[in-house]
């Protein structure tokens, strides 16, 4: 005979205790310049990490050129942990918080570490700001070089709009964005 608990209990239990002990992909953001140490402490405790790095060349002194291998993410990387580690992964030396929403750490979907990881395999990739709408802007190259703007549109091409001050008027200019720098802090239109 089934006792009234048993009969009462929902198809879809709560999840049970365990779930605390699955592992979910997290950012961490690190002290700048650290990230390497932080992956380096990561690996000596057996924690499962991803350190995206891009190859550039630097040229130090006339002749000489050095191959670097530098974070893609300046200030970040990727580690795979159990909520109740979060602790063992905050207290390694460089590194400053779990990336979240306040307190709350937020895990990021494993099939895009996943696509980041056979993607850098693949292609080229090197550190790029994020463009937002709203953002200051100077065009650094083309026939436009040196003026300044505001982005307006992020597509296939962006749209900054450059504003001629002394008689106030404006036009919409179609750039790519490795034609942009940065003139203030990036904020949330």
């Amino acid at each position: 005979m089934a006792t009234m608990s048993a009969l009462a209990a929902p198809e879809n239990p709560l999840p049970s205790p365990t779930t605390n002990d699955e592992r979910h992909w997290f950012a961490i953001s690190t002290r700048q310049h650290h990230e390497k140490h932080v992956a380096q402490y990561l690996a000596d405790r057996e924690i499962e990490h991803f350190l995206p790095l891009y190859r550039t060349v630097h040229q130090w002194t006339h002749y000489r050129k050095v191959i670097l291998e530098l974070p893609l993410f300046p200030g970040y990387l990727f580690v795979r942990i159990a909520p109740r580690e979060r602790l063992r992964a905050l207290q390694l030396p460089g590194v400053l918080a779990l990336i979240g929403c306040g307190s709350t750490p937020i895990p990021i979907p494993g099939c895009e570490i996943e696509s980041l990881r056979s993607g850098l395999e693949l292609r080229r990739c090197e550190p790029h700001p994020c463009l937002v709408r709203g953002a200051g802007v100077r065009i650094k190259a083309g026939p436009f070089i040196g003026m300044e703007g505001v982005v307006l549109r992020k597509k296939d091409s962006l749209r900054v709009v450059l504003t001629v001050q002394m008689i106030m008027q404006s036009v919409a200019v179609e750039v790519s964005a490795n034609e942009l720098e940065f003139l203030s802090p990036l904020t949330a239109p």
